[in-house]
């Protein structure tokens, strides 16, 4: 049932996942990809599609609609400004790399429409960025998930010796307690 659920709504789920924030969603379908649930290509896939038209949307509302969006947001109106002194600088590479630094994914694209910078050029850079991203977070979480099931069956051989271990320290926790209380 469940895994009727996700095979049916999971890639859907993750473009809007990857539409609206990012890494959460992301590393969720790839954890589903570790558990054969989803294909970690197809991950890569919708988490570019999702977070490359998320930028393209607040780009093109940034570029017709920025300073009235800035104004109705007072709470990113710092952000914006941190974004654009970033913009300033080195243009290309913050196109780039913006989507890797957590707090600035959805108010650069802003930043970036309202500058002025070139469609065609962010249209370009941001496709390669994302692609960058969904595949690199993509692969780090599923690599790191698939290690993480190894070190999981490792201790599975290990539970009964393990759960003896936690029941003994939870029992010399109580008597230590129990003499402490008795002492004092």
């Amino acid at each position: 049932m469940l895994q009727d659920l996700i095979a049916q709504f999971g890639y859907p789920a993750l473009v809007l996942g990857t539409f609206l924030e990012g890494e959460v969603s992301l590393l969720l379908a790839a954890y589903l990809a570790v558990r054969d649930l989803l294909r970690i290509e197809g991950v890569i896939a919708c988490a570019f599609l999702g977070t490359f038209a998320s930028d393209q949307l607040w780009y093109y509302l940034g570029r017709h609609h920025g300073r009235a969006l800035l104004q109705r947001k007072p709470a990113w109106q710092p952000l914006g400004a941190r974004a654009n002194a970033m913009l300033a600088r080195h243009p290309d590479l913050w196109v780039l790399g913006f989507r890797f630094m957590y707090g600035l994914r959805t108010v650069m694209p802003l930043a970036i429409g309202l500058s002025g910078y070139s469609w065609r050029r962010y249209l370009l850079l941001d496709a390669i960025g994302a692609g960058l991203w969904a595949t690199g977070l993509s692969l780090l979480a599923y690599n790191l998930g698939q290690a993480m099931e190894g070190l999981l069956q490792e201790l599975r051989r290990y539970q009964l010796l393990l759960l003896l271990l936690v029941v003994l320290l939870i029992g010399l926790g109580w008597l230590y307690r129990w003499r402490q209380r008795r002492r004092g």
